[in-house]
């Protein structure tokens, strides 16, 4: 079964998802799964420095205490998923081209699902600013990957064409939020689902595999 997930390095709803797909995989183990995880970026517009965060919430949400109130129920539900959500220590709003890079050569390393892990808590948990180079290339030294992948990652190099060829398929494809769950190519799921509602697409995906074969 291939699973595609596509979501931002910056999305809360994102990292929740990735919670409860890890419960519903533990819940309900998938032999052969092949689990890949594929970029998306909310601000495609973002400056490659990022932006000042409450220039950003502004902007995005019409006011500071407007986001404030969002937050606060991200806050809430991440909590429910063993996530400490610390929005207040985030500075800037990053451009996440880059660390969508480092996912894609980390995977060549079978460390993607683990890098993906250390940008969410790096972002949401520690403030860090993911888009900038120094932090990422430290955050791939914690997980592993590989040197010279990283260094290609960082440096501006060709892979810099997948992540952003996933954002373009995405939005091809009508995507326009995420985390969005594609079973088998074929089955589409918007939204960071609950454990119940993933057995339910798991098993459809199963079912169609089943029929593949069988054809």
């Amino acid at each position: 079964m291939q699973l595609d997930i596509f979501s931002d390095t910056i999305c809360p709803w994102c990292y929740i998802g990735k919670r409860r797909l890890e419960r519903a995989l533990q819940a309900r183990p998938q032999p052969n799964l092949q689990l890949r995880w594929r970029a998306f970026q909310l601000n495609p517009g973002m400056p490659a420095t990022g932006m000042e965060r409450q220039q950003y919430m502004t902007a995005k949400f019409g006011s500071v205490e407007r986001a404030s109130r969002l937050y606060d129920t991200v806050t809430r539900i991440g909590a429910a998923e063993g996530i400490t959500f610390r929005f207040d220590l985030i500075l800037r709003t990053p451009n996440t081209l880059m660390s969508h890079r480092l996912c894609y050569v980390a995977a060549t390393a079978d460390l993607q699902d683990a890098m993906l892990d250390r940008l969410y808590m790096a972002y949401f948990q520690e403030g860090l600013d993911i888009g900038d180079a120094t932090i990422l290339a430290s955050l791939a030294r914690e997980v592993d990957v590989p040197s010279d992948l990283a260094a290609e990652a960082l440096a501006g190099t060709a892979r810099i064409d997948t992540a952003l060829a996933s954002d373009f398929q995405a939005r091809r494809q009508g995507i326009n939020g995420v985390p969005y769950f594609i079973f088998n190519g074929r089955f589409g799921l918007s939204g960071a689902q609950e454990p119940e509602a993933l057995f339910h697409m798991l098993d459809l995906a199963r079912e169609d595999d089943a029929l593949q074969r069988s054809a």
